[in-house]
């Protein structure tokens, strides 16, 4: 990773933070983009830059805004000079049952889910070219398999399965395309329709009987971005085996 630049999408805080760490110990350089968490996002950039100056950046966007994709893109490339790999990690996540399914949701899911990235790909695709960079998206689980009440999201998720797919095959031979899906690693920020017995039945569906943590994510996105140059347009699951025993 040493001489990398990486974009990671909400990366400020959770998930996306933990890659952030993951990469950066690896030696990459990284871009933090955020849309809302301003001082979670500084206090990574700090963090980051106390270890290795100059070696991290924060930017700001709303993904939902199509105009701001090609914008992002070039701040992280006038600041770092270039860009090897993209992470879209950033995620909308909320419950939402086939009755009460609106337009805002629609856009909303859709937009932070797939919308984005598809368009930040399209975004980055002369300087991941250039770099014979890569792509790794975060996906989920539920896209093969929907979570009851949460049809948009899952809709969303399936999409960027088959846009992971499309993309490796889009822009091959240059540039590498794969995805993570994450398991049971950290609660949702509003899962307060949850309670603990609900959370109890998730994690027994696991083989491995507990849950993941956000670096177990991280190390699955450091490998495809670092060790495996030989693999495009795949989906890893990380998480303890619930696919395969739910």
């Amino acid at each position: 990773m040493q001489g990398k630049v990486v974009l990671v999408t909400g990366g400020a805080k959770r998930v996306g933070a933990a890659i952030c760490r993951r990469l950066h110990a690896a030696g990459a350089q990284l871009a933090i983009h955020y849309r809302s968490s301003d001082q979670e996002a500084l206090a990574l950039q700090q963090q980051l830059n106390e270890i290795r100056p100059k070696s991290a950046a924060v930017f700001q966007a709303d993904l939902l805004d199509l105009h701001a994709l090609p914008r992002l893109v070039d701040s992280v490339t006038g600041t770092f000079g270039q860009l090897d790999a993209l992470v879209n990690n950033a995620s909308s996540f909320y419950a939402t049952q086939l009755a009460g399914i609106n337009e805002a949701q629609w856009h909303d899911l859709l937009g932070t889910n797939l919308k984005a990235p598809l368009f930040l790909a399209q975004a980055a695709a002369v300087e991941l070219r250039r770099r014979h960079g890569c792509i790794v998206n975060i996906t989920d689980i539920h896209a093969e398999r929907p979570m009851q009440g949460h049809l948009l999201y899952s809709v969303a998720k399936s999409g960027l399965v088959a846009l992971t797919k499309g993309l490796a095959q889009e822009m091959a031979p240059q540039v590498r395309v794969n995805a993570v899906a994450p398991g049971v690693i950290v609660w949702p920020e509003n899962s307060d329709w949850m309670d603990e017995e609900q959370r109890r039945k998730i994690v027994a569906h696991t083989l491995l009987k507990r849950e993941g943590e956000p670096d177990d994510i991280a190390k699955a996105v450091a490998f495809l971005i670092q060790d495996a140059p030989y693999i495009t347009g795949q989906i890893i699951a990380v998480d303890g085996g619930r696919s395969v025993n739910l």
